[in-house]
């Protein structure tokens, strides 16, 4: 890195003042060069701990409590020919990949040769970052253990005749009769068929959460209010003729901060946005030809295939007609302060085998689209920076597998919306339940780009995505199965509330719809209070009573509601799932217990009405007296915001050396909720700070960019001695949104700092 003029190959970076890297390079791959660079400046130890993870190299890191973490992440790794992987892919695409990768290597080169300027965590730890290699791109294939724990749990209540309570938890949409593989024996099904993804899922106690492979628990949280927030709205219907597009990605709160702003330029090249660090490319923000936004579309990845394994031989299994040998791997992982650990990976047909018990002749595959051929989603996010309109951007989906509801608006006011993903194709069976593993129920390939539903300049010439349940009413779901499962269309409908009201709507109205606290639910809840309510809970009713139903951060009613609410779903579990599918049944769909309280029936009782009220006037009052005891006994001083904070520490601060040199980012009071627009997730059985939101937001007036507004916290650098640390930390807690300059004359005109790389020649 050096200020030298430019040359050949030289790549210039100017910085804004919010530390945001405008590149201009003379090529292609040397634009994702200079990505690769200022994300390895900015986040070094953040790739490098992702990098390590996937390739299953944390023990020898942190130790042999991490040998089995290892041995599952090598599992899930690809195990099919890279070279014709990387050959299949597009060359233009390729290329730009093995620029990111040489722009990593390229700053670790430069901290090698000058170790003080290495990341705090590298001294502490005595460790070194690992060098990329663009095969490994190709490698790491993202295996999780997707929905397989609930067809585990499915199977187990079907064994019990109790699967109809499973519409309670998982409820599914569209309405779908269940049905149970032929061949498939429930009552043989335990938590033991996950294996290894089971033993894999507990996170390590100094390390937190995100240290796990897979966190089970977590992950049930984040379904439960997961996903992102977008919305396209037609010029048609804005103030300036000009599409608006919109988007918050719902990612993890409380460590690194998922989003590293970025814009690329070279000829053919010019984007702008936010892009998941170690991931090549921008995954929300514009060219300039069009915006584009994503958020979590609902896809079925993954089964469970039980497997029959031969007498005598486990190392065979039954599949059409034949006993087959399983493919093993032997590999060594390497410990630190122990000697190396052998690990046998096997596999069937290409998927792995992630349960193996020779005593019952039982073994279970894990099959996941993630580990089909073509399944190369690192290089997904480049194809669409590459796109240059709808046409170009289809082709590019072709690459994209993970389930995404695609937006677009572009400069000619053309507007569009596209589920993309793998979707495996299922002729026998639904995808709800594990399936025989004999080669019957296998798949047979996956759904085309064209067969995914997609709208492109709709007549309502608005829309918007919220994790919803969005398969267009005339889309054949029976015959292209791709899921059942989708989230409560809480947000959804407070959006389309409000677009739908606004006949020109503005840059501002979309800044302040991402900002939005109105709470469906509690409109919900407000409607199903008691006419009288008992003694104990009428101070309750009566707060709840005069409130607008806003979780804004100074509101008592809204500390109120977020005690009163885990108490009714904990008493309405209770009450209707029996004791023998408790273990099974861990929680309540949020959706399906208001329905059923505004629609009492004999599930509730003998008097459905009074048995409801009786609920309600029982979570009222014990609601009211946890607000007592965690804010004190007057209500005219309980404020949600107090409750719900925003909290940001390094991952590994349960070290004390960690803690010390990474200082905790928190004192911000944060309103919303799990369903709320701006949604701030929360999870009481923890604690009450924000563990999942928006951290990254742009609102886009396409076609004049240098309109575009964003937020990213808590800031773009992970490094403490860094300006840009926390320095949007503020205006992200009060949503005061940022310029986010895309014209040369823009961002000539605010650069505050200029330096210029030199990528080596090939």
């Amino acid at each position: 890195m050096d200020n030298a003029p430019d040359g050949p190959r030289s790549v210039e970076i100017l910085e804004d003042p919010m530390g945001i890297p405008h590149i201009r390079a003379k090529c292609k791959h040397d634009a994702f060069f200079g990505q690769g660079y200022v994300v390895a400046r900015d986040r070094l130890f953040q790739i490098d701990l992702g990098y390590r993870r996937r390739l299953g190299r944390m023990a020898e890191a942190f130790g042999s409590r991490f040998v089995t973490h290892d041995h599952a992440a090598r599992l899930l790794q690809y195990r099919g020919d890279i070279d014709a992987e990387l050959r299949a892919l597009p060359p233009d695409v390729l290329e730009c990949a093995r620029g990111y990768v040489a722009g990593v290597n390229a700053r670790i080169s430069e901290l090698e040769a000058d170790p003080a300027l290495l990341p705090l965590e590298y001294g502490i730890l005595g460790l070194t970052p690992l060098r990329w290699n663009v095969r490994d791109l190709v490698r790491i294939r993202d295996g999780e253990m997707g929905n397989v724990d609930s067809e585990v749990r499915r199977a187990q209540l079907q064994a019990r005749g109790l699967l109809y309570l499973d519409q309670l938890m998982d409820p599914l949409r569209p309405a779908w009769q269940y049905m149970v593989p032929d061949g498939l024996d429930c009552t043989a099904v335990t938590d033991a068929d996950l294996g290894i993804l089971e033993q894999a899922a507990k996170p390590q106690p100094f390390t937190g959460k995100e240290l796990a492979l897979f966190d089970r628990e977590l992950n049930r949280i984040q379904i439960a209010a997961q996903g992102s927030n977008a919305w396209t709205v037609d010029g048609s219907r804005t103030a300036t003729g000009r599409p608006i597009l919109a988007n918050d990605p719902h990612l993890p709160i409380g460590g690194f901060s998922p989003r590293h702003i970025v814009h690329l330029t070279a000829p053919g090249l010019d984007v702008i946005g936010g892009g998941e660090p170690g991931v090549p490319g921008i995954w929300q923000g514009h060219t300039d030809r069009f915006a584009f936004g994503r958020t979590n579309f609902s896809v079925d990845q993954t089964d469970l295939f039980i497997l029959r394994t031969r007498e005598g031989d486990p190392e065979q299994y039954w599949h059409r007609g034949q006993w087959k040998r399983f493919e093993t791997i032997e590999e060594e992982i390497a410990v630190k302060d122990s000697p190396p650990e052998r690990v046998v990976l096997r596999y069937s047909e290409g998927r792995p085998i992630v349960s193996h018990d020779p005593s019952r002749q039982r073994a279970v595959a894990f099959a996941s689209v993630s580990l089909l051929p073509g399944a190369n989603v690192r290089f997904a996010m480049i194809a669409i920076n590459l796109a240059h309109d709808w046409a170009s951007l289809r082709e590019a989906f072709k690459l994209h597998v993970w389930p995404t509801n695609i937006h677009y608006a572009d400069v000619d006011g053309n507007t569009g919306w596209h589920a993309v993903g793998f979707v495996p194709k299922r002729p026998r069976h639904d995808g709800l339940f594990p399936a025989p593993g004999d080669g019957s129920y296998d798949w047979t390939g996956i759904l085309n780009v064209e067969e995914m539903p997609n709208i492109y300049n709709p007549e309502q010439k608005w829309f918007a995505s919220a994790n919803q349940m969005n398969l267009p009413p005339d889309y054949p779901y029976k015959q292209r199965i791709i899921s059942f499962n989708w989230c409560d269309p809480f947000r959804y409908d407070r959006i389309a509330e409000i677009l739908s009201s606004q006949p020109k709507h503005r840059l501002k109205d979309s800044i302040a719809l991402q900002q939005d606290v109105q709470s469906l639910p509690a409109r919900a809840l407000l409607n199903l209070l008691p006419a009288t309510p008992s003694p104990e809970a009428a101070p309750a009713a009566e707060l709840l009573r005069r409130w607008g139903s806003g979780i804004e951060p100074d509101s008592a009613a809204a500390l109120l509601y977020e005690m009163v609410m885990p108490e009714l779903s904990s008493a309405f579990r209770e009450l209707v799932i029996p004791p023998l599918a408790r273990d099974l049944i861990k929680f309540v769909n949020l959706s399906e217990m208001l329905r059923l309280l505004a629609a009492p029936d004999a599930r509730l009782g003998t008097d459905p009405a009074a048995a409801r009220d009786a609920l309600i006037n029982k979570a009222l009052a014990v609601g009211w007296n946890k607000a007592i005891q965690l804010r004190g006994p007057d209500p005219s001083q309980w404020r949600w915001g107090d409750l719900h904070q925003v909290s940001i520490s390094h991952l590994l601060s349960d070290l004390p050396a960690i803690a010390a040199a990474f200082p905790r980012i928190d004192g911000g009071r944060s309103g919303g909720d799990h369903h709320t627009v701006m949604m701030r997730n929360v999870e009481p059985a923890r604690n009450w700070n924000v563990i999942s939101g928006a951290s990254y937001l742009f609102v886009t007036d396409v076609g004049a960019w240098d309109n575009t507004r964003v937020l990213l916290l808590p800031g773009q650098s992970a490094d403490p001695r860094s300006p840009h640390y926390r320095d949007f930390y503020q205006d992200w807690l009060t949503g005061t949104t940022r310029p986010l300059w895309f014209s040369k004359a823009a961002v000539d005109a605010h650069a505050v700092n200029r330096f210029v790389l030199k990528p080596a020649a090939g």
